[in-house]
This record gives C-alpha cells, structure tokens and sequence, in this order.
C-alpha cells in the first residue's frame, strides 16, 4: 500500500507537463489522459465500494457474458450521453471565452473555483445533490438494458462528492479549447472518453473480475486529483501575471530540481497524508502540497520556456508604423505575428515552429521581426488586426522587402485592408512548410 503515493506521483509527473497543452490541441494525448482520470475517478470512495452492487442491480451478476456484456454496455453509454452532453453544451457556449481568458474578472473566479474544488477533494466538504434528490435518483432505473442506461445516465449526479471536481475541470479546459479553436466534436469525445474510463471497471466486474479490497488508498487518489486541480488553477492564473508565466529556475538544470520538489513533497505526504489528522499532520500535509505544487509549475513552466528572441514587440498602431518603417529602411522582409497569452496554438507556433533550429537562424538574420500581443484587445487591437485579416488566431504574416507598406499606413489607421502578404499561416505549421514558405520571400 505504501508504494500507492509513488505510483500516483508518476502519473502526476507524466501527466502535468503536458496538461493544458495536450487538451488544448485536441491530439491522442488530451484522449489518453481524460481515460486515465476516468479510470481514477472509478478508484475514490464514492465510487468504487458501490461498482459491485451497481452491477447487481442492473443485472449483470449469473448470467452469461454476453448478457453481462450487453448490460455493463448500456450503463456505461448511459454514462457517455451525460457528460458527452455536457462537453457539447460547454464547447458551444466556449467559442467567445478567449478574449476573456486575459481578464481577471473571468480567470480569477475559475481559479477559486478550482481551488474550492481542490478543497472538497482534499475533505473540506462534499458536493452533493440534495438528499430528496438523491432518494429520487437512486431509485431510477434496474435490471435489463433500459434499466441499466438510466442508472448510467443519472449516476454522475450520484457520485457528485468525488467526480464532480474531476468533471468541473475537465469543462473548463474544454471551454478555454473551444476558445481557442476547439470544436464540438472536441468536447463531446473527449467527455465520451472520459465515460469510457469511468466504465472499465463497471465492464471488468460485470465480465467476473474482482476488485481489491476498499482502503485508504482511496483518499490517496482524491488527493491526487486535489493537487492537480490546484496546478490547474495557477495554469489559468498564468496570462494575468508574466512573473507566474515566467517564472523558471536555469534553464539547463532547473526542470530536474522541478521535478525534486515534486518527489519531496510526495514523500512528505502531499498523497497519503490527511487534513484530518493531528495538528502536526495537518502542516506536513499542506507544507508537502505546497511543494508539490511549487514544484509541477516550475517544471511546466520550465518546459513550456522560450528563449528570448529579436522579435519587437508592438502593443499600438504608432509603434506598428515604427516598425514598418524600420524594416524597408534595412531593406528586410517583415514577418507579422499576432498572439495573445491565451492562445495556445501561438505558443506552440513560437515554440515548435520559430524556433526550430532549422527556421530561427533564418528569421533572425533576415527578417525584421513584428510580435502584436493583442492580448488585452484594445481598439487598436482591433484596428490593426482588422488591417490585415487577423481577427482569428494564430495569424503570422510575412511580406517581402518591396511591398512598401510604408505608403499605406494611412489605410492602417482606420483599420482598412492592407496589401496582400507573400504568406498568411492562420494555424500551426511544421517547422518544414514554415521554412519552404518564407525561404524564397526577400
């Protein structure tokens, strides 16, 4: 039981690197890991002592697996249409979060959230429905297909306590997704994924595997959850304060010293101490949460690090004029790059793309580079994006040295259309197609 808290801190360590990056590209990864939290939702108390008794009461104990089979598939689909339901709903409603994801108005609110939800996993208090409601939605459903569907369909609401934050979590970052280019079909099958985790055990015992014995090793699995979501809401955090998004330990070393703090604090009992015990365990637990979670940013943040580049950074309309200007005065191509710190595909644009070691020698030396943070989305945001067709993001936009936009910075101003670019990549390329594109502009 003992080796349970190192088992937990593996998949925390393989899992929060990527975390918001991998549900924001929609990519094998963010499929992968809302299975595994779906599989480890099934391991916490409100869940895993009531999977035997659930499948007896749908009917999938002595009869044969074909029957068992068809029964544990009705509930878990009943399972999938809830949340499958609810991504949907939250992908819909998400296309217009990422302008707001730079406003504290918005991003502290779903940081608290997320902390409270930290909370109710580390013990502070249980989410749940009311105890009327709970009497009504235990009593849907019952043997047979049908039965089994509704007890699936309404069994969220029943674990509330334990999958509630999971499944909170999960929506918000299948909202800021859709913010940033993640559609409906996203949220419905990342969800349905998630559903699929939470059946496997519900399959395994309907199929006669038996489970191992309920223990406090439960709680270890809520704690976990509870470091993760506290992770999450400093990742939200991050575009309010460049100090939290930039704060890294040497580059060369600091992902391993990271990665120390993480493994000491799981030592010091951040998984399998309690809340609830003495005083002394009490300051060790949240000392060693502290770490824990000091430690998994600094590595986050360690990984996700660009090095400083000779990009100017262009905040109004005067300074993109500025700029325009210099670059035909040094007889160089202009490359346009509007970002904002919610948008995820801009980071992995500038991380994979302009500065791969085949692209950034060339745009260093031979471009004048432009970056709009756009960010903030001010009027003359607006007024410049709307200048050169860059209302969506990522929006990168290279001209050659003869365009002369220098005769045209009236027609910025008042936010009209701009000459043509040579190349408009309003998505992330590959640093290959990157580099065949601008490699012949001039």
């Amino acid at each position: 039981m003992d080796l349970l808290p190192h088992v937990l801190d593996s998949a925390l360590l393989a899992s929060a690197p990527d975390f918001a990056q991998s549900f924001g590209s929609g990519g094998a990864g963010a499929y992968a890991t809302a299975f595994v939290y779906g599989v480890l939702v099934d391991l916490t108390p409100c869940v895993f002592p009531l999977i035997p008794i659930t499948v007896a009461v749908f009917g999938a104990k002595g009869v044969s697996r074909a029957r068992a089979l068809l029964l544990a598939t009705a509930y878990v689909l009943g399972m999938a249409t809830l949340y499958t339901s609810l991504g949907v709903v939250v992908a819909l409603t998400g296309n217009a979060f990422g302008a707001w994801l730079a406003n504290p108005w918005v991003v502290v609110p779903i940081a608290l959230l997320l902390v409270a939800l930290a909370a109710s996993m580390f013990g502070a208090f249980d989410l749940q429905l009311p105890t009327s409601m709970q009497n009504r939605l235990n009593a849907v459903g019952g043997a047979g297909p049908m039965g089994a569907f509704l007890m699936g369909l309404v069994s969220g609401f029943i674990s509330a306590p334990c999958t509630g934050p999971v499944l909170l979590s999960l929506l918000a970052m299948i909202a800021k997704a859709a913010a940033e280019g993640g559609g409906i079909f996203y949220g419905g099958s990342l969800l349905f994924t998630y559903a699929l985790g939470m059946g496997t055990l519900f399959f395994a015992v309907a199929l006669g595997a038996s489970l191992f014995r309920p223990g406090a090793w439960m709680e270890y699995v809520k704690s976990f959850f509870g470091v993760l979501l506290i992770v999450m809401a400093l990742w939200f955090l991050r575009p309010l304060s460049s100090s939290l998004e930039n704060f890294i330990l040497d580059p060369s070393w600091g992902f391993w010293v990271a990665v120390t703090a993480v493994l000491i604090g799981v030592g010091l009992g951040a998984i399998h101490l309690s809340f609830h015990g003495p005083t002394g365990e009490r300051f060790r637990k949240a000392l060693a949460v502290g770490l824990t979670v000091f430690g998994t940013l600094v590595a986050v943040n360690n990984l996700v690090y660009v090095p400083p580049a000779n990009w100017h950074q262009v905040t109004t309309v005067a300074q993109l004029e500025a700029e325009i200007t210099a670059a035909e005065a040094e007889g160089k191509p202009l490359l346009i790059d509007f970002a904002a710190t919610w948008c995820n595909p801009c980071k992995e644009m500038e991380l994979s793309t302009f500065h791969h070691e085949t692209v950034e020698p060339l745009l260093s030396t031979r471009f004048h580079l432009v970056k709009i943070d756009v960010t903030e989305g001010t009027d003359e945001h607006g007024t410049m994006q709307d200048a050169f067709a860059s209302a969506t993001l990522p929006s990168v936009l290279v001209y050659p040295s003869s365009a002369s936009l220098s005769q045209h910075l009236s027609a910025l101003r008042e936010g009209k259309l701009m000459p043509q670019a040579a190349a408009h990549f309003h998505e992330v390329v590959e640093a290959e197609e990157f580099l065949e594109a601008i490699e012949p502009i001039e």
